[in-house]
């Protein structure tokens, strides 16, 4: 097929944009877009030619929603094409913009207790160093759970970062260490992986049954009822635990 045949089967309302308006509207170079492609974090364009492709507004979506974890929720590439893939696999275009609709209500409605959006207070961070020494933890500790992607570091002129809102893995990660749960006895902060896929595989059912079962009713009471179940659920999980371990001795 030549090219210009090539270029009737893209539907240029559906695709319009080209190599240059993508870099143009994400603010982002080519390499970088190009470097999205190959790690799976972007689907490629519809091409046209060897070197020509045309893009549409899913891919301009898809790269502010990668900035914005990564620059937000200072999230590692490798825990945002989890995440990405998560979502393309378990919900469909209409299920994904309901979600949307839902988190659109919830970053309104929850807020901190000064009165501050959520999302505002997300991007305090911390000096790594300080957060280790605190919690009594070691650089390899914080660069194992980096390296498993439930964990990043932020670059900044001060020195090495992380988000506030990972304080609390270093910190119970730290708690573990004081009950013994040494380096000595082979216990590596990579550990922590088990509860990251325990949680992962419990969320995934959860956000299906959620979509599945509430897509008929409004957004706003949908963010309502999540916002509602969430130390619900989070209770549950909390004392499922504790009776499995006491249920498990208890049976020895």
């Amino acid at each position: 097929m030549s090219i210009s045949e090539a270029l009737v089967d893209v539907d240029r309302e559906a695709f319009p944009y080209k190599m240059k308006d993508l870099c143009e509207r994400t603010g982002l170079e080519r390499q970088v877009i190009h470097f999205y492609i190959q790690q799976g974090l972007l689907p490629e364009g519809r091409k046209t030619g060897r070197n020509m492709a045309y893009y549409g507004d899913q891919h301009v979506e898809r790269l502010k929603l990668i900035r914005k974890l990564q620059h937000e929720r200072f999230l590692p590439l490798k825990a945002i094409k989890a995440l990405l893939e998560e979502r393309d696999d378990a919900f469909s275009p209409q299920q994904q913009r309901m979600l949307s609709d839902v988190k659109s209500h919830l970053s309104r409605a929850a807020r901190t207790p000064e009165g501050r959006a959520v999302v505002e207070a997300t991007i305090a961070t911390v000096a790594l160093d300080e957060a280790l020494a605190l919690h009594g933890l070691e650089r390899i500790d914080f660069d194992e759970l980096s390296d498993v992607g439930m964990i990043a570091v932020i670059d900044s002129p001060s020195g090495a970062r992380i988000s506030r809102d990972d304080l609390w893995m270093l910190e119970l990660f730290g708690q573990l260490r004081s009950a013994g749960f040494t380096r000595a006895l082979g216990f590596t902060a990579a550990d922590f992986t088990m509860i990251d896929e325990a949680v992962t595989t419990l969320f995934r059912k959860e956000t299906v049954l959620l979509a599945r079962r509430l897509a008929h009713l409004p957004p706003q009471e949908i963010a309502a009822m999540v916002e509602r179940s969430l130390p619900i659920l989070s209770a549950a999980l909390l004392r499922a635990h504790e009776t499995k371990v006491r249920n498990f001795f208890a049976a020895m």
